[in-house]
């Protein structure tokens, strides 16, 4: 009897086929077959890369999203992969395509832009006992990118530039306001600061008069009879030398007046002429 060897590399498993039907499971290392009756089908169980070409899904607000997703995967049972679905790989890609559809479903689109994380998690739970049949497990998924569709993104550097000159114009407005409001503030501080100063400079004026008539007013109080006489020369002084000729005195008072040595000549002049 003749045989033949093969070997199967490590992280692979080999699954023997006696005339096309499957029969065992072999590991890693060297092995014996026959040949024309026997053959052993190799299957890769690393993890492999996967990724899923970019698609195109509708969020909640019927906006036109495309979605690339990328994720890790390995082999967890060589027989489901190899005999229980003819194309395991494209199989769980569908599961992926159809859960993240009804997913991003569910979300409006600021919602789906900003939930990348979010939706890896639930991606990644929906899918996590479905993919056991095709005897696949998904270790790792990532949304890459989610892309609006050109008219969407168009409308929303629109309205981001709309956004940032109204958040700008308001921005001018409030710092043109606060201007006014200091400007304002400081003609109000200035006219206040000038009207104080003149109050107290009419408040001072009105203290020293106040000082100056309480200090006459005391000292008359305090003054004699020689005062007033003395005033009362002083005063006959300043009529001699001027150009006056006629003084009219009360009655009553002229004999008290000519006492007075100066003012009684001053009356006797008077008389003689």
């Amino acid at each position: 009897m003749v045989l033949f060897f093969k070997i199967v590399p490590q992280n692979n498993m080999g699954l023997v086929e006696t005339l096309g039907k499957y029969r065992k499971s072999v590991p890693s290392g060297l092995h014996f077959y026959m040949p024309l009756v026997q053959s052993i089908k190799r299957v890769n169980l690393a993890m492999n890369p996967l990724k899923l070409p970019n698609y195109s899904v509708i969020t909640k607000d019927n906006a036109d999203v495309s979605a690339s997703v990328t994720l890790n995967y390995h082999v967890t049972d060589a027989v489901k992969y190899q005999y229980e679905n003819t194309d395991s790989v494209e199989s769980m890609a569908q599961l992926v395509r159809g859960h993240l559809r009804d997913i991003i479903g569910r979300l409006d689109l600021n919602q789906a832009l900003g939930a990348t994380a979010q939706i890896n998690q639930e991606l990644a739970k929906a899918i996590g006992d479905l993919t056991n049949t095709y005897g696949i497990n998904v270790d790792r998924i990532n949304i890459d990118e989610l892309t609006p569709s050109k008219a969407i993104q168009e409308a929303m550097d629109k309205q981001l530039t709309a956004d940032r000159e109204r958040v700008a114009t308001i921005a001018q407005a409030e710092g043109e306001a606060k201007s006014i409001e200091l400007t304002t503030k400081a003609k109000n501080d200035a006219l206040m600061a000038t009207a104080r100063a003149q109050a107290d400079a009419t408040k001072t004026r009105a203290d020293a008069e106040k000082y100056r008539i309480d200090t006459i007013q005391t000292g008359l109080k305090e003054a004699d009879d020689k005062y007033f006489q003395n005033q009362s020369i002083n005063a006959f002084s300043d009529l001699a030398k001027s150009d006056t000729n006629t003084i009219v005195i009360s009655s009553d008072k002229v004999a008290s007046l000519g006492q007075i040595p100066v003012i009684g000549k001053l009356l006797q002049s008077g008389d003689n002429h």
